[in-house]
């Protein structure tokens, strides 16, 4: 009897292959592999949940102001008070209330700006790559004008002709944004138009619009998650740096990057003040980070082969 024979004898015809996993389900347990990502995952959700149920978990409004108790210290130091479990600023108000609407506000401006430069962008892209001869010099000539510029420095210049504002820090950090994302969908696109698949939709009948939208799209839609969670984190340090100088959102509406620039004289004095917004920007940024990754490892074939 041969090999082969003997395998087939010695084998439990119990012993069924296992069914196929639905794509949800493997990706997640690609995910779930990543033990950093998942943890990371958890501390987001904590403080998303955190931030968008602020104005029922804040204790305080995050703009009245206890003038006697102006720099009071965290609950676990000395003189620390139980009515403002992380304190209160240089103008009295509670530093708690306002990390959590803080959070609100940048996180919000992240978001926002994220999908403000990821439509045009994916766009931009897309026509860059179907339309080689009249759109994509023109677009990716302009697209590489505003590389030369890093994002925080083309986001002020943008501030500086808009002016300071919620809505404007938007739209600047969009701005800064948008040759990323239209030179990967560029890249991605001319990456499967040659491709079987779509030579085949061409053949039957599809137009330039099925085409982009229908065949090429969602085939570049992991590359474009992964940058979309990271620009996600380059946003909010972005609305943080801008705040900090004094050009993104303004007095007196909580944001972390405003609250670092109102407290940086009291570091010495009122530490705590400087170190919490610091501690939730290092923390969030962190958390989207790790998911990111955790992320490009999932939906990478690649990365998933080796695993």
């Amino acid at each position: 009897m041969t090999d082969f024979e003997l395998s087939h004898v010695d084998q439990d015809p119990s012993e069924a292959a296992p069914p196929p996993l639905s794509a949800q389900r493997e990706f997640w347990r690609a995910f779930a592999a990543n033990r950093g990502a998942l943890i990371a995952l958890c501390v987001f959700t904590l403080i998303a949940l955190a931030s968008l149920l602020a104005p029922w978990l804040a204790p305080h409004s995050p703009t009245w102001q206890y003038r006697e108790h102006m720099l009071t210290p965290p609950v676990w130091q000395a003189q620390g008070s139980a009515k403002f479990l992380l304190g209160t600023d240089e103008l009295g108000r509670d530093i708690f209330s306002r990390l959590l609407h803080g959070g609100r506000v940048s996180m919000g401006i992240g978001l926002a700006s994220v999908l403000l430069s990821l439509l045009p962008g994916v766009l931009l892209g897309l026509s860059a790559a179907f339309f080689q001869k009249l759109a994509s010099p023109l677009i990716m000539r302009v697209m590489d004008i505003m590389l030369a510029l890093p994002g925080l420095l083309l986001a002020i210049c943008v501030i500086t002709v808009l002016g300071p504002g919620l809505l404007n820090t938007v739209i600047a950090i969009a701005i800064g944004a948008l040759p990323g994302y239209t030179r990967l969908t560029r890249a991605a696109a001319l990456a499967e138009i040659p491709k079987d698949y779509v030579t085949a939709s061409r053949v039957a009948g599809a137009g330039t619009l099925r085409l982009m939208f229908d065949c090429v799209l969602p085939n570049c839609m992991a590359p474009l998650i992964v940058n979309a969670s990271l620009s996600f984190s380059s946003a909010i340090l972005e609305t943080a740096g801008l705040g900090f100088l004094g050009l993104g959102v303004q007095a007196p509406t909580a944001e972390w990057g405003t609250m670092l620039s109102a407290a940086r004289d009291y570091i010495q004095r009122a530490p705590w003040v400087v170190t919490l917004p610091g501690l939730a920007i290092l923390v969030t940024v962190l958390s989207i980070n790790l998911m990111g990754d955790g992320l490009r490892d999932a939906l990478d074939p690649k990365l998933k082969r080796m695993s």
